[in-house]
């Protein structure tokens, strides 16, 4: 391991944040494919209902940006994996560096990827309804959404993709320790989900209520952004204990 005694930190987790972003360029061309393969599959709707009464059938298509939400969702999971890869973490010691500096270079640009990715997703919405209201030959209501509720919007989705992506960064750097856990840990989350034999699934569900359930905004974003530094303090921890013992 290198030394940082004689480098400040905070310089060189700049200098390799802003490598990161220039190196990781595939990342944002990758997100504006996802999200616009989920505007294609919102094009059919998120949902719809329909009623009938006096000789008229009435049919009500719902459209939203959801779906691209969701994909933007796996987007930043797969993007804190790859970031964390071993060929990316050995390219951080062109640096003076240690494990510390890469993971928090690592965090800053999951960051600012996420807040690109909340952004587009949240504004997709609106392209979304341009979209549908020139090629849709049937009327186009929509629900006026002040600045307010865009930036709420961007917010929330940020604080979730902050915390999809620090899970795809403790996955990576827990198979870091051994190619099993690839496929250990997906056959462990399939098992609590549908065994409910090893984990009752109702923890499961009460873990998602933890962020899901809650309308306070500010404490929304302190649970999540707690549970986020947590799990990448854990990722972080995992691979400074395994570069120690190598």
């Amino acid at each position: 391991m290198m030394s940082l005694t004689k480098t400040n930190l905070a310089e060189v987790v700049k200098k390799q944040y802003f490598h990161k972003l220039r190196a990781n360029i595939d990342a944002f061309s990758a997100l504006v494919g996802i999200q616009v393969l989920a505007i294609v599959f919102s094009l059919a709707g998120v949902g719809s209902t329909g009623m009938s009464g006096g000789g008229m059938i009435i049919n009500v298509n719902y459209f939203s940006a959801d779906v691209v939400i969701v994909f933007t969702f796996f987007w930043a999971f797969i993007t804190a994996i790859t970031v964390n890869t071993k060929v990316n973490r050995f390219q951080d010691f062109t640096f003076v560096t240690n494990r510390v500096s890469s993971g928090l270079s690592n965090i800053l640009f999951l960051a600012t990827a996420g807040l690109l990715g909340s952004m587009t997703a949240v504004l997709s919405g609106y392209l979304l309804k341009v979209i549908i209201y020139l090629f849709k030959s049937q009327p186009v209501y929509s629900i006026r959404s002040g600045m307010e509720e865009i930036l709420l919007g961007i917010v929330v989705a940020f604080l979730y993709i902050l915390l999809v992506s620090s899970i795809g960064f403790l996955f990576s750097s827990i198979t870091a320790i051994s190619k099993v856990f690839i496929f250990l840990i997906p056959v462990i989350i399939v098992g609590m989900l549908f065994l409910g034999g090893i984990v009752p699934n109702e923890y499961f569900i009460k873990g998602i209520e933890f962020f899901v359930g809650e309308k306070n905004v500010l404490l929304f974003a302190l649970k999540t952004l707690s549970t986020s530094a947590l799990i990448f303090g854990a990722g972080i921890a995992i691979l400074r204990r395994r570069e120690v013992r190598q």
